[in-house]
């Protein structure tokens, strides 16, 4: 059990198993929900929330309990799973890890549900383009204009760019796959029960959990994309001020790094209404800005690949 969940140097060999994961997910994209098992999981955490208990510490321990319930359910039969491959076969154990390593990125979905808003937004579809937000945020859109759901879009663009690609590579790098999977139960339960309302002490603990594990790849993230911003044309010098001046002021521990930073990159003002504006509007938010924000989360995924991969071939020799 513990060579499955061993680190890049010890298990440097999965970045053939990366590889195919990756080539896949820009291939194919997602699954329908009915064969996705983050969207089982969901419906799982959906499930026992119903038997949530009303009291408020009640909640908090029921939460506990049920996080990590869902979390081992999600990851554990999938190290069984590889333990039993890796008995049959190597090319057996990175062919089955690849498929496992598919379900933690979402980088084609990500980039197809922002460039359909895009789209919408240019043929003044406004009410089509609202129809499409809810794959991207959580937040209420029916109020906004189309520079509301361009901020929205590039904001979810930044964020997700750290949530569907680098933060399971980090953990894929820590913890090989069964850490990108564990990330991913984390991720999907805070999308699930972590937020605010009837329930909100249920959801503390996944929320807490999501905070820590994004942590460091949310910083890992920011950092990438404002080291793609010359590589395309923006300014990386605004891209860092941003980054470093106003990453504090999201609610959130970690989703300002990412945001800050590509609003530096784009040269605009991101608000979510009642919460923050991080950035300068130097340039208007037109739906361009979503073009944009793709191409800087498709060159970070990249940078982010090429990082991975280098640093396992490098293991891999010294291993060899």
């Amino acid at each position: 059990m513990k060579e499955i969940f061993a680190p890049i140097w010890i298990h440097p060999e999965l970045i053939f198993s990366f590889s195919l994961a990756l080539l896949l997910d820009l291939a194919f994209g997602e699954p329908p929900n009915r064969f996705h098992p983050v969207a089982w999981l969901g419906r799982l955490a959906l499930l026992l929330e119903r038997l949530a208990p009303k009291e408020e510490r009640a909640q908090l321990l029921y939460g506990f309990i049920l996080s990590l319930l869902c979390i081992i359910s999600f990851s554990l039969p999938a190290a069984f799973l590889l333990i039993w491959l890796k008995e049959i076969s190597p090319l057996a154990f990175l062919l089955g890890g690849a498929l496992f390593l598919k379900i933690s990125f979402a980088v084609k979905k990500l980039r197809q549900e922002a460039m359909k808003v895009k789209k919408h937004l240019e043929k003044g579809e406004l009410e089509r383009a609202k129809e499409n937000m809810p794959s991207l945020v959580s937040r209420e859109v029916k109020d906004l204009r189309s520079e509301g759901l361009v901020a929205a879009t590039v904001e979810s663009v930044a964020e997700n760019t750290c949530d569907s690609f680098i933060a399971p590579l980090f953990y894929l790098a820590l913890a090989g796959i069964p850490g990108a999977l564990i990330y991913r139960a984390v991720n999907a339960l805070d999308g699930t029960i972590g937020y605010h309302g009837k329930y909100e002490f249920l959801g503390k603990f996944a929320a807490r959990l999501d905070d820590a594990f994004n942590f460091i790849p949310a910083r890992i993230t920011g950092f990438l994309l404002t080291t793609s911003t010359p590589i395309l044309g923006k300014n990386a010098l605004n891209s860092w001020k941003v980054m470093l001046q106003e990453h504090g002021r999201t609610q959130s521990l970690n989703a300002g790094w990412p945001i800050s930073a590509i609003a530096g990159a784009l040269k605009v003002a991101l608000e979510k209404r009642d919460c923050y504006i991080i950035g300068k509007a130097d340039d208007l938010l037109g739906p361009s800005k979503i073009k944009e924000a793709v191409n800087l989360m498709n060159l970070t995924v990249l940078l982010g690949s090429l990082i991975y991969l280098s640093l396992g071939m490098v293991c891999l020799v010294f291993k060899t």
